[in-house]
C-alpha cells in the first residue's frame, strides 16, 4: 500500500478507504476536541500532497468524537513559547496543508459535528463541500484570545461570508450554528436527523463516480480562475476546458446523452 494512504503511517489521522476510492480521513485526537498540533498538520500536507497520484477519488473529512476540530492547539502554542518568526512558519505550514485541500484536485466533503472554531473553521473551509448537523457551531475567538488567525480565515472564511462579517466574528466571538450558518455560507448541507455523516457520504459516493479529470478541474481550476483578473480567467477557463471536454473517457458519457440513455436532470420533487 502507497504509504500516503497506508493508515499505519498516521498518529493524528484515523484514515480508512470505502469502494471506489472514496478515503474518510478522521481528525483523531478527541482529549484535545481533534485541536491542531504541529504534528497533524504535518500529516495533513502529507495525506493531501499525494492523494489525487495514490487514487484517492474524494475524501470525507471529519473528527473523532463530539467536535470537529477546536483550532490551534493553544496549550501547545503557549508550551511552546514561540518567536514571531517560528510562528511565522507554524502559519506558513497551515497554509500549505490547506492549499493543498483547495487546489489539489480532489474533492473534500467536510462532516461538521460540534466545534468548528478558530483554526478549525479555518481547516474546514479548505474542503470544497461542507455539511452540518444542527449541533455544530461556528466562531473565530481569536480576538478574545489575544491572538489572531494565521490559517487562511482572512481568505477563505471571508471569501464565503464575507469580509465584515468575519470582521465581526473576530472581534466580537459571535457563533452562528444552524440554518443561519447554511444562509451565510459557511456550509451547503445541513442534515435534519442529526448526522453530517450519513450525508457526507452520500455526496462522496456520488461525486467520486465523476471523472477524476472533471473532478480535478473543478477541485482546483475554479480556485486557480478566482484568483486572476477576468481577461486571465477567461482564457484559463478555455484551456481547461478544451482539455476536458474531449478527455477520451468523457466519451462514453457524452455519447450515452446523445442516445438518451444517461440520466437527464430533473427539477426537484
Amino acid at each position: 500500500m502507497n504509504d500516503v494512504v497506508n493508515p499505519a503511517t498516521y498518529e493524528n489521522l484515523a484514515i480508512s478507504e470505502r469502494d471506489n476510492g472514496l478515503f474518510i480521513v478522521t481528525l483523531n485526537r478527541p482529549t484535545k476536541r481533534n485541536a491542531l498540533d504541529v504534528a497533524t498538520i504535518e500529516e495533513l500536507i502529507r495525506f493531501f500532497s499525494g492523494a489525487r497520484t495514490a487514487g484517492v477519488r474524494a475524501v470525507v473529512l471529519t473528527g473523532e468524537g463530539d467536535h470537529f476540530c477546536a483550532g490551534l492547539d493553544l496549550v501547545e502554542h503557549w508550551k511552546a513559547d514561540r518567536s514571531p518568526d517560528d510562528f511565522m512558519h507554524v502559519c506558513l505550514r497551515w497554509h500549505e496543508a490547506f492549499n493543498k485541500m483547495e487546489y489539489g484536485g480532489v474533492p473534500i466533503i467536510a462532516a461538521l459535528k460540534g466545534a468548528v472554531v478558530g483554526g478549525g473553521l479555518e481547516l474546514a473551509s479548505a474542503a470544497h463541500i461542507r455539511v452540518i448537523d444542527p449541533g455544530t457551531y461556528f466562531a473565530l475567538p481569536e480576538g478574545q484570545r489575544g491572538i489572531f488567525t494565521g490559517g487562511g480565515a482572512t481568505i477563505r472564511v471571508s471569501d464565503m461570508i464575507g469580509k465584515y462579517r468575519m470582521i465581526d466574528m473576530i472581534l466580537t466571538g459571535r457563533v452562528y450554528q444552524g440554518q443561519e450558518a447554511v444562509d451565510l455560507g459557511l456550509a451547503q448541507y445541513i442534515t435534519e436527523d442529526g448526522g453530517s455523516m450519513a450525508k457526507a457520504m452520500e455526496l462522496a459516493d456520488q461525486i467520486a463516480q465523476n471523472l477524476p479529470l472533471t473532478n480535478f478541474a473543478i477541485c482546483s481550476a475554479i480556485s486557480h480562475l478566482n484568483n486572476m483578473s477576468g481577461m486571465d480567467a477567461a482564457y484559463a477557463e478555455a484551456v481547461v476546458g478544451g482539455v476536458v471536454n474531449t478527455q477520451p473517457a468523457a466519451r462514453e458519457r457524452l455519447e450515452a446523452f446523445a442516445n438518451k440513455t444517461a440520466a437527464r436532470v430533473r427539477p426537484n420533487s
